[in-house]
């Protein structure tokens, strides 16, 4: 099994696109790319950031292809990936809860509906006398012009 082989059963375990599986470990998608073409081995860094987002992942597994690939269960193979939905958090083996568990929901203010202001817009038509050529100017391409004007 190769390399690329196990970043492969990584996504499909996490269930990502090797878009969203880039972005997940903070690596160009372009990089992730190139190692599920075989075009190149992922870096000491990428492999890292794999590790440091997916801690679960056993990193011996990850290099090598021997143990299992999870440090939580007994077999990859066996297990079909099933793995719990919080499998980072620790369970809470005793049915009692400590005091710091016990948290007391505060209730929010009731926001207060202020009136809306009432913006009153008024537009006025303003009549003009109509307007009549009083002047026209033609310039020439010779630089000179002619002016003609009215006659009220």
């Amino acid at each position: 099994m190769s390399i690329k082989d196990r970043f492969k059963m990584i996504m499909d375990r996490e269930q990502l696109t090797a878009g969203a599986f880039a972005e997940s470990i903070d690596v160009a998608q372009a990089t992730i790319s190139h190692i599920l073409s075989s075009r190149n081995n992922p870096s000491t860094e990428v492999i890292l950031k794999l590790h440091k987002r997916y801690n679960d992942i056993n990193l011996e597994w990850l290099l090598t292809g021997k143990g299992n690939m999870s440090n939580n269960s007994p077999s990859t193979e066996d297990s079909g990936f099933d793995y719990p939905l919080f499998a980072d958090n620790p369970e809470n083996l005793s049915n009692e809860t400590s005091a710091s568990e016990n948290r007391k929901e505060i209730a929010l203010e009731t926001v207060q509906k202020s009136p809306k202001e009432v913006v009153k817009q008024e537009i006025i038509y303003k009549e003009r006398p109509p307007r009549k050529i009083t002047e026209i100017r033609i310039f020439f391409d010779d630089n000179t012009y002619e002016t003609f004007k009215s006659e009220n």
